[in-house]
């Protein structure tokens, strides 16, 4: 038996069909290997940017929210504390103000009971006696209700329905007996004796302290305004004269308008405002 062990020359004709499923597989494995290394890829950038376009501009946010919160609060600290500051500033300008104007109110006071030689003391006035050079004497009393005051050497001294200089006169009577020559001041530092009352159909009727000079537009001023029932053109003053009641018509509507000026009189201690 006679054997050919030549090679072919020509390739079989399967040979391309037989190469073609190996060279398809292992493309296709290369391209599926890419493709899965590239999808492996694509997903990590993926969760990567969704890190960074997501969570991080969540927490910037919330930074920036903070802060804002954080410097409107700052703001608002300040601007209180500007307030609390202006409002402190005034009330010391009002406090300063107010002592100021007492003081003023009380210099009055006092040069009205010093000059006005009319002036009579009572009950419940507050007296400051100053004795020259003798700082061991000079005090400031009360009157007490049975119209005296207590000083020393002297004790009681009767000082109600006295003027202050009669009341001067008085106790450098009285000095001269323990030192020489006795130089003696008496000046009203508070007039509590001075009232008057209205009554009727006020707001706040009641006592009210006597000014100096006092009228009756200005005492009405005190009482908190007329009701709706308030008769205002008969009003009127009542005062004891001589023991005797008298009587002094006010017309608001009119003296408020400028006419009837003489009828805002100047009111004296326990007259009576009636508004009917």
């Amino acid at each position: 038996m006679h054997m050919n062990w030549s090679l072919p020359t020509t390739p079989p004709a399967n040979f391309g069909a037989y190469r073609l499923p190996n060279d398809s597989l292992g493309v296709s494995a290369k391209t599926t290997h890419r493709a899965m290394r590239s999808g492996k890829s694509s997903g990590a950038e993926t969760s990567e940017q969704l890190t960074i376009k997501n969570v991080y501009p969540l927490k910037f946010a919330a930074g920036v929210r903070w802060i804002g919160a954080l410097v409107a609060l700052l703001l608002l600290l300040q601007c209180s504390a500007a307030v609390a500051q202006q409002s402190g500033s005034k009330s010391q300008m009002g406090s300063k103000l107010l002592v100021a104007t007492n003081e003023n109110d009380g210099k009055e006071v006092q040069n009205r009971a010093v000059v006005d030689r009319s002036y009579v003391i009572g009950p419940q006035d507050v007296l400051d006696i100053n004795v020259w050079k003798e700082p061991e004497l000079s005090r400031t009393v009360p009157v007490r209700p049975d119209g005296r005051i207590s000083l020393p050497l002297l004790k009681d001294v009767q000082a109600a329905g006295l003027t202050p200089n009669q009341l001067a006169a008085h106790i450098t009577q009285g000095l001269t007996e323990f030192i020489a020559g006795p130089d003696v001041t008496v000046i009203v530092t508070t007039t509590n004796s001075q009232r008057i009352y209205i009554v009727g159909e006020m707001m706040r009727p009641g006592t009210y302290p006597l000014s100096p000079g006092m009228t009756v537009l200005q005492a009405l001023s005190n009482a908190g305004g007329f009701t709706q029932f308030a008769s205002t053109k008969n009003i009127y003053v009542l005062r004891q004269e001589n023991e005797k009641p008298v009587k002094f018509p006010f017309n608001f509507k009119e003296v408020i308008k400028g006419k009837r000026s003489e009828q805002n009189i100047s009111l004296k201690t326990g007259d009576t405002i009636i508004v009917p």
